[in-house]
């Protein structure tokens, strides 16, 4: 006998009879069957509730509702690709702890800048209590770990493709890009003596100079520019790159976000502009790279939390008195690593240190100590020493693109691979 009819004939033979006669049928504990996938069940009372839900988001968000035949047999393959997903993820062993789903659920919060108990109010609003939620984000976490397994752990895009990219999408990007100009005009009227022309040169010049050092770009407009814009404050508004006059092209597509160019010259004069925003296409990205030092206290079974802070503040204290940092990291840091160092960590990127570190040393000035911060390593005292900003633009360009095509060969992946699953389990559709 199949795999197929044996689960059928089984079903058929619980949901029909009583083991005892006291005791409920096994059809009146389960309830109506929906779908039999591999050897476990979905129930029309999950099918229902879950086509309930879809409905409802359907209609918030005031898309055309499909029929009901149409809606029930999506929702079902849904329900049927999750379930084939949750036994591959237990076969795997994979698991989410009570601790990980809090955790992630107070994250949700916080981004929603709610408490976790007016987080449960909302949901509760909403018709979805926060068990159910928990629920739904178990399921969510496993198959998404399953799939990074399945999926994203053999995802590769070589520098060849990014490349490619760069290549064949660079027209299509410039073309989306949109950019905000402000502008101001010194004419030169036609005919202009060479000392007229070099005193409006040098006249640009200054009013660089000067809107560089923070003067007010619509002020400076609205007082000194000769073109229609100026009582606009210069602002020539949004604008593709088809929309700029030919002359700033070169200049608008290499400018950042609040640069000031070079006067540009023209029949007509010299041009200010500025770069007030731009959307679309590839931003461009600034990194803050900070110098730091730390001098890190481990708690044991003799160091607990409240001598680690008191050790952390008598050294602060010594520093502050004129004590050398260095010589103390050297003598009681734990961070093997950094105390022959001096305690430097030396340069770090946005990202390089954990959490607790980063947020405590980002608000730190220059040489400054901060108070005792804890982290999983243990409590640390921290010191600025330096930080430079670096246009990491081409690099962040580059990430960019590989991460677009990485989702897309996710995605398609991720189809195939849901899709095979699918054709290659056991499932049997009830009518």
């Amino acid at each position: 006998m199949t795999k197929r009819a044996l689960t059928t004939s089984l079903l058929f033979l619980f949901c029909s009879y009583g083991v005892i006669n006291s005791y409920p049928t096994y059809a009146e504990v389960l309830g109506k069957i929906a779908a039999v996938v591999e050897d476990d069940v979905i129930l029309e009372q999950e099918l229902e509730k879950e086509v309930s839900v879809i409905a409802q988001r359907i209609q918030a968000s005031n898309s055309p509702m499909p029929p009901e035949s149409v809606l029930r047999k999506q929702v079902l393959e849904k329900l049927i690709i999750d379930k084939l997903q949750r036994q591959m993820a237990e076969k795997a062993g994979i698991s989410v702890t009570e601790d990980m789903l809090n955790s992630s659920a107070a994250d949700i919060a916080q981004r929603n800048n709610m408490s976790l108990e007016k987080f449960r109010d909302e949901l509760q609003k909403q018709g979805l209590s926060y068990k159910q939620f928990l629920d739904n984000m178990r399921n969510e976490i496993i198959i998404n770990q399953l799939r990074g397994r399945e999926i994203g752990a053999r995802i590769k895009v070589t520098d060849r493709e990014v490349d490619h990219f760069l290549e064949t999408q660079e027209n299509i990007g410039t073309e989306s890009k949109q950019y905000h100009l402000g502008h101001i005009l010194i004419a030169v009227k036609e005919g202009a003596s060479s000392s007229e022309i070099q005193k409006a040169e040098h006249k640009a010049d200054t009013l660089v100079s000067n809107l560089r050092a923070g003067q007010d770009f619509a002020q400076v407009a609205m007082s000194e520019s000769e073109d229609g814009n100026a009582l606009k404050g210069g602002d020539l508004g949004w604008r593709t790159a088809n929309d700029i006059p030919t002359l700033f092209t070169d200049k608008v597509n290499k400018m950042y976000k609040g640069e000031i160019a070079d006067p540009i010259r023209s029949p007509s004069g010299f041009h200010i502009i500025k770069m007030l925003d731009l959307k679309g296409g590839f931003d461009d990205h600034t990194i803050t790279k900070t110098k730091v030092r730390h001098i890190l206290i481990k708690t044991n079974e003799l160091v607990d939390d409240n001598e680690a802070q008191k050790r952390l503040l008598e050294i602060k204290e010594r520093v502050l008195h004129g004590e050398d940092f260095a010589s103390l990291a050297r003598s009681h840091s734990d961070d093997k690593g950094s105390a022959i160092k001096g305690g430097s960590l030396d340069w770090v990127n946005p990202g390089d240190l954990v959490r607790p570190f980063e947020d405590a040393m980002e608000k730190l000035s220059i040489n400054h100590l901060s108070e005792p911060v804890q982290s999983q390593f243990g409590w640390h005292l921290i010191q600025v020493l330096e930080r430079q900003s670096k246009d990491n633009s081409s690099e962040h360009k580059r990430n960019q693109v590989k991460e677009t095509i990485r989702k897309r060969k996710i995605e398609e992946e991720t189809e195939l691979w849901m899709r095979k699953l699918r054709d290659e389990a056991y499932v049997d559709i009830f009518p």
